[in-house]
């Protein structure tokens, strides 16, 4: 079904994360709620809603301008203009009653194809359904996005017994490939997979801190990114969810899982429900489990419900585990090491993976789609079952049975049938047939670790090349964060050998990992820097420049496809590449200034060239109102906060494409890099007709009162002086052309001279060490 019209009915937190996603995937969208009969404007709550969509942060929408495709309306007046709906989402109060009203209400507006769907977090489909036409019954299913839900990957389905298979489909095709989402089909139950399982985790965690008087920054440390959780990890992630959703959802859980074999960790705790009465509510009420004051943080004492400054938190086996190569590896350190994170970790641990397997069959009858759950919907690298492999199932025995925790019986029969894991390889396991089974991926949807397996050109410990599907070459980075070193350029350049020797069509840049790339690695440089290495320093620098244009002019095309944070020399590497496939979600900057730099990847010339692109050619045009764009993008480290964004600033041209959806993004690039191949013919190097030195005097003309004025260091002048040196020019004039090699040693020149300033290095250290810019 082509879905190109939604409208969402509420406008609270939710319709609002709803709606902005949906105007984010270029749908037309209208958004309705009751019409406000206290004031004159019947519109006004909707409106007050566009208002905390647009002032939100982190931002819901990918940009602003997306806005101009949302109508708004409210039920009174405006409930006809559902008829042009092919897609109508509820998101009203978790209200049973309150929901079927307005099912009821909706009913004689919609097209007889429309598709509804409740945005509930766990009621009881089948129960809102009770008394509704087949016709409608057969078009409705739950929706549940995960909040908020530009960010989280997981989108759960929930279909009734009358929902038709088609619209099913539909509606899964629908969340993946527009939405971007990671669809799971879930069964109608109680909060449906990673709510049930998530939420159960959380509450034997609050219950064990309460027990063990463990504080909320030890739980936090060790549920942590350090064993593959999110950042926000237990209690923070409580916060962001807002501690009322949280108890909603445990209270819902223990109304109506009586039979559950952990019913009564579900009960709300008597100081939870006193942190939401009191008005704690977590990020949107300014405190909960956390509490800014002023600069500082401060963490809840949960004996005493007062505030106390954040202690930091250091276990051995934590720092043991730092540096082991895999995630798996971690897991297992930490779990049979002797210190109080192994005894927190492990219980806990212990009881989610148990609950989890006794939970298949009755939330969903795949081990995969559990995990899953849980990986999109709460940030977790591995679900209960991956992470019991971590543990070692059979190994993990004893010492479950020291917690008098009670083994599940299939996974006892597992075991007993010599099967050691859950997942082996490709394939997991099916107790029902017992025996592992291939996983299924969609084919939009390329394992990189499958194609490293029969398709690895060439590994490193800094790269790997890796022949796709359509016969392009893949470079992928290794290095901590992705960061770009002389390895990773001799990795590229390697892979343009091979290309242009006619072994593969072309050659993508490609990365897997939470980030594509965080740009030059800092530490090697500020070494380098440290030990007044100039002579190496303006050899990588040189060398970088070189495998920047060589991207541009070689023979093959080459292809980007940048994702999360994509910084410095990462997003120079994409600027200079023939064209980008970027996955929405990414976050690009020449963000140099931050460490007292320029770009000195070739990043100022590509920024310049596009910046003047159609730019009238002549000695008498002007053209300092286009640079100073280029400029300030650069002095001022702008860093676009979505794909879509990066068009505006230009990182991204309009011919490089858009992916919603992570999981599709490199068969996306393999796509589009192989249809470039056909007939392709390399660019011609470019030349600049600029200002020089008239047009140099007018910038720092404009420049020093911002220095006079407070608003920039001393420092960041000089940056913005080079940065100005560079793209105007330098000692030239409009009436002649300068080259592109030109620039790059004018750029070059800047980047040795800042990399010596003192200032410079200070900005270096600080980043390495607090992985934030210091203003000097």
């Amino acid at each position: 079904m082509n879905i190109r019209r939604v409208a969402v009915i509420g406008a609270g937190v939710m319709g609002q994360a709803i709606c902005s996603h949906m105007l984010n995937a270029g749908l037309d969208c209208l958004l309705l709620d009751l019409a406000d009969n206290k004031t004159s404007d019947k519109n006004a709550i909707v409106k007050n809603a566009v208002k905390k969509i647009q002032a939100s942060k982190p931002a819901l929408l990918f940009d602003q301008s997306l806005l101009s495709y949302l109508s708004i309306g409210n039920l009174d007046d405006d409930i006809q203009k559902l008829k042009s709906c092919d897609l109508v989402i509820e998101a009203v109060l978790e209200n049973i009653d309150i929901k079927r009203s307005l099912f009821n209400q909706i009913k004689p507006h919609l097209s007889p194809s429309c598709i509804i769907a409740s945005n509930t977090s766990g009621l009881s489909l089948e129960k809102m359904l009770e008394g509704f036409e087949q016709s409608f019954c057969e078009h409705f299913l739950v929706m549940h996005f995960f909040n908020p839900v530009r960010y989280l990957h997981l989108l759960e389905l929930v279909p009734s017994t009358q929902t038709k298979n088609s619209i099913l489909e539909d509606m899964k095709t629908f969340g993946t490939k527009v939405l971007g989402k990671g669809v799971i089909i879930a069964k109608d139950t109680p909060n449906f997979i990673a709510n049930r399982i998530g939420v159960y985790g959380m509450m034997e965690t609050i219950a064990a801190a309460l027990k063990e008087n463990y504080t909320i920054e030890e739980i936090d440390t060790v549920f942590g990114p350090s064993l593959g959780r999110p950042k926000s990890a237990i209690f923070r992630t409580a916060d962001v969810v807002g501690l009322d959703t949280f108890i909603h959802v445990a209270q819902n859980c223990y109304d109506n899982l009586s039979n559950d074999e952990c019913h009564k960790i579900f009960q709300v705790p008597e100081f939870l429900q006193k942190m939401v009465k009191n008005g704690w509510l977590g990020q949107k009420s300014g405190q909960g489990f956390y509490k800014k004051s002023g600069t500082d943080i401060l963490a809840l004492d949960l004996k005493t419900l007062e505030y106390r400054p954040v202690n930091k938190v250091r276990f051995e086996s934590l720092g043991g585990a730092r540096n082991l190569p895999t995630l798996s590896d971690k897991i297992h350190h930490v779990a049979y090491s002797n210190d109080k994170a192994q005894k927190i970790f492990f219980e806990l641990t212990a009881k989610v993976c148990i609950y989890g397997a006794n939970r298949l069959y009755e939330i969903s009858d795949s081990i995969a789609d559990i995990d899953n759950a849980l990986v999109y919907g709460f940030g977790w690298q591995y679900g209960p079952f991956k992470t019991w492999d971590a543990l070692g199932v059979r190994k993990s025995l004893d010492k479950i049975k020291e917690l008098d925790l009670r083994i599940p019986a299939w996974v006892q029969e597992m075991l007993s049938l010599g099967h050691e894991s859950f997942y082996k390889e490709e394939k997991v396991y099916n107790p029902k047939t017992k025996n592992y089974e291939t996983i299924i991926l969609e084919k939009e949807e390329i394992s990189l670790n499958s194609l490293r397996k029969t398709n690895l050109v060439k590994d490193t410990e800094a790269y790997s090349l890796i022949s796709t599907k359509n016969d392009c070459l893949i470079v992928e980075f290794h290095t901590k964060m992705n960061a770009i070193d002389k390895d990773i350029l001799d990795g590229i350049n390697h892979g343009i050998d091979l290309c242009e020797e006619g072994k593969f069509k072309s050659l993508i840049l490609y990365n897997e990992g939470t980030n594509f790339s965080v740009g030059a690695n800092l530490l090697l440089l500020y070494m380098a820097a440290s030990e007044k290495m100039w002579t190496d320093i303006e050899n990588i620098v040189k060398h970088f420049q070189q495998t920047s244009r060589r991207l541009k002019y070689s023979s093959i095309p080459t292809l980007s496809a940048p994702f999360g944070l994509t910084f410095g020399g990462g997003c120079e590497l994409s600027m200079w590449c023939d064209s980008m496939c970027a996955q929405a979600e990414t976050y690009m900057g020449l963000v140099e200034v931050g460490v007292g730099l320029v770009p000195g990847g070739g990043g100022n010339i590509e920024l310049l060239a596009r910046t003047l692109d159609n730019s009238i050619d002549s000695p008498t045009a002007i053209t300092e109102h286009l640079i100073q764009r280029a400029l300030e993008t650069v002095a001022m480290g702008k860093v676009a906060t979505s794909a879509l964004e990066a068009r505006k600033l230009l990182y991204m041209s309009k011919q490089d494409t858009i992916s919603m959806n992570r999981r599709y993004l490199l068969n996306d690039a393999d796509s589009k890099a192989s249809a470039m191949a056909n007939g392709y013919t390399p660019p011609r190097p470019r030349s600049f007709r600029l200002p020089g030195e008239n047009g140099y005097a007018t910038f720092l003309a404009g420049l020093r009162p911002m220095l006079e004025g407070g608003f920039i260091s001393e420092h960041d002048y000089k940056i913005a002086c080079k940065v100005a040196y560079i793209m105007t020019g330098g000692k030239t004039n409009s009436n002649k052309k300068v080259s592109e090699d030109y620039l790059l040693d004018l750029e070059r020149e800047a980047f040795l001279s800042l990399i010596s300033e003192e200032k410079t290095m200070a900005r270096i250290a600080y980043m390495l060490e607090h992985n934030k810019p210091l203003r000097n």
